[in-house]
């Protein structure tokens, strides 16, 4: 069964699959998840504090994916093809972690400042944490090819393959159309055939040489 925090944040993530952030009210987000408004007030402080804990869990969520991936037993260049694969299909349908990838926030989101200077630290651990701020696009690029061990450098190569998929090509400002949904651009949606086989080539190429290094 799930905690009061996880609830939250659950009831959270599915108010943002439908409207913009500054739209969603914490006394809905309460009812949803079936605890009081001091319970969520407890836990995050604030809606300030709650939209903090959602993009550094996206962020969580994703590296765990991305470790889970890895820790495959496959040939190594077969589950970085999966993790490229993986990233562009995952963010194609959750525009925070997108945005956490490329750095392109809009107002529809919510905002990823960490807590002002010489607040007071939250009561709860990974409130702290969450406070502290998100990881920057290439902080967590840095983050995912870590992930790989001695094929870091590789992953890396592959990371910024898949979201040359997400960001290009470019593509006029999504208007929110009003009807409940996210309207996505072409460029967003899942890995192509033809990325792939060049995902695939280059990982090839890469795996079997004895250097292990991008040029």
């Amino acid at each position: 069964m799930p905690t009061a925090r996880e609830a939250l944040l659950d009831a959270a993530f599915g108010a943002l699959q439908h409207r913009p952030w500054s739209t969603v009210r914490m006394a809905d987000l309460a009812a949803a998840a079936r605890v009081s408004r001091q319970t969520l007030y407890n836990e995050f402080g604030s809606k300030e504090g709650l939209a903090r804990a959602l993009v550094r869990q996206e962020a969580d969520t994703y590296l765990q994916g991305v470790r889970r991936l890895l820790a495959a037993p496959a040939p190594p260049e077969r589950n970085l093809l999966v993790v490229a694969e993986w990233i562009v299909t995952r963010a194609a349908s959750r525009p925070v972690l997108r945005a956490l990838l490329t750095g392109a926030w809009d107002e529809r989101l919510p905002a990823p400042r960490p807590a002002r200077a010489g607040a007071r630290p939250a009561a709860v651990p990974a409130q702290r944490r969450a406070d502290a701020g998100p990881p920057a696009p290439g902080e967590l690029v840095a983050a995912t090819a870590a992930c790989a061990g001695e094929w870091a450098a590789v992953c890396e190569l592959a990371v910024r393959l898949a979201l040359s998929h997400v960001v290009a090509p470019v593509v006029p400002s999504v208007e929110w159309p009003g009807d409940g949904q996210w309207a996505e651009p072409d460029s967003w949606s899942p890995i192509t055939p033809a990325m792939t086989r060049l995902i695939e080539t280059i990982l090839s190429v890469e795996t079997t040489s004895p250097r292990k290094t991008i040029p």
